[in-house]
């Protein structure tokens, strides 16, 4: 999430709940006022789109789809590849349409976010990946000679 102009709001925490923003702050190397801010986002776009989430990954946070574990960005590979047939993408998936919706909803109100993340997967290629997931092995797969 990108910041553009901001604004000062004060804000009160119980002790707990400031010691836990800290501590995630740390976690992610964020002050605690843009972990606050990241947080304040996110819960607005909760409320603003269905079925999105925020999760932490190897990337970085993501939005994601409620109860699966799909990224909007990889949800938004998938409807690219069934040029845009959101009801083909929701077979394949055996979701509603209405949760593919929801990402297509997100991904068109916040477009370089989307865009970032799939040019980030297009240049991943194996060895990177490789270095990443040490265990990660390699599968080609051969086409079945015919007699």
């Amino acid at each position: 999430m990108k910041a553009t102009r901001s604004t000062v709001l004060s804000m009160r925490l119980s002790v707990e709940s400031g010691k836990r923003l800290k501590r995630m702050a740390n976690r992610h190397g964020w002050t605690p006022s843009d972990a606050s801010a990241r947080l304040v986002e996110e819960g607005l776009r909760r409320s603003e789109f269905a079925f999105i989430d925020f999760r932490d990954s190897a990337a970085g946070r993501q939005a994601c789809i409620q109860a699966s574990t799909l990224a909007v960005w990889e949800i938004m590979f998938l409807v690219r590849s069934y040029k845009g047939n959101v009801p083909a993408v929701a077979k394949h998936l055996r979701w509603t349409e209405a949760k593919v919706r929801a990402a297509v909803n997100y991904a068109e109100v916040f477009p370089e976010e989307i865009a970032e993340a799939m040019s980030e997967n297009e240049s991943t290629d194996f060895e990177t990946l490789k270095r990443m997931l040490p265990q990660a092995t390699e599968f080609v797969s051969t086409k079945p000679t015919r007699s």
